[in-house]
């Protein structure tokens, strides 16, 4: 059957596995296939063509390994190539993008802050969403230049990346914001050093439990929701196969007790 296949998320290296977690919490009996594509990150600093190639390859390979929907689980391939993969491919695809209008509809200050990549942010996706949520807002618009190789190589607790973030974050508490939407699914792994630096009053923001529940309502509705079960995770690196398990175990250990986990390398 159908529903036995498995939930497809690709991203440009480990930082989607939190938008994978998010999915495997909100349908604890689906199985996975996760594609942490390390090799060509980060994607951010690429051209557009190029994001929809590597979301091309993604894509068939995903299919190739019987996925039944597909998430785009990095903010710059669903900018920049979701619309052509939907178009060319007989199957369902969830993107992410910065979740502009919960932060503009929220903010008490009228400024809001977005950490996102050079992809996303120079993308004709970010810009409609602004034109449509945020035109009575003041949006302060940072790229996370850096942030996603430290991510990639496990450095979340070095000098390096806290001065880098530090620097980011000032320049949006200069602006009065109230929010911070973290426009990268590489991000969320940063909320811990956030926390330390942002005040108290800052609200912080991501998509996964929205794409996550998107998910659901889209194989609710196509009749391809799996509803009893164990579920079985495959996560695949085309890198460094390490990293990717550093990023999963405590999630595994805390979450997974029952479920099947492999991690392997993958050639893609």
């Amino acid at each position: 059957m159908e529903n036995q296949q498995a939930i497809g998320v690709f991203d440009s290296g480990v930082g989607g596995t939190s938008i994978w977690q998010e999915i495997v919490t909100q349908l604890p009996f689906e199985n996975t296939i996760y594609l942490a594509d390390s090799k060509y990150a980060p994607y951010g600093t690429r051209s557009s063509d190029e994001i929809i190639s590597l979301s091309i390859k993604n894509t068939e390979r995903l299919i190739d390994l019987g996925s039944k929907i597909i998430v785009v689980a990095c903010n710059t391939a669903t900018t920049n190539a979701i619309d052509y993969l939907r178009t060319h491919y007989d199957i369902p695809f969830i993107g992410i993008e910065p979740a502009i209008k919960p932060a503009a509809l929220q903010s008490i200050t009228k400024s809001i802050g977005i950490l996102a990549t050079k992809g996303t942010l120079n993308s004709n996706l970010f810009h409609s969403t602004m034109d449509k949520y945020a035109q009575d807002v003041n949006v302060l618009e940072v790229i996370g230049e850096g942030l996603v190789p430290l991510i990639e190589a496990n450095q979340l607790e070095s000098e390096e990346l806290k001065t880098l973030l530090t620097s980011y974050v000032e320049l949006m508490l200069d602006a009065g914001i109230d929010h911070l939407v973290l426009g990268c699914s590489h991000y969320p792994f940063l909320i811990p050093q956030l926390k330390k630096i942002l005040p108290t009053h800052v609200k912080i923001i991501d998509s996964g439990l929205a794409v996550a529940k998107q998910t659901e309502t889209v194989l609710s509705l196509n009749g391809n929701l799996k509803i009893e079960g164990i579920g079985s995770h495959m996560l695949y690196s085309n890198k460094d196969v390490g990293v990717l398990e550093s990023f999963v175990s405590r999630f595994r250990e805390s979450e997974l007790k029952n479920n099947t986990v492999n991690i392997r390398y993958l050639d893609f």
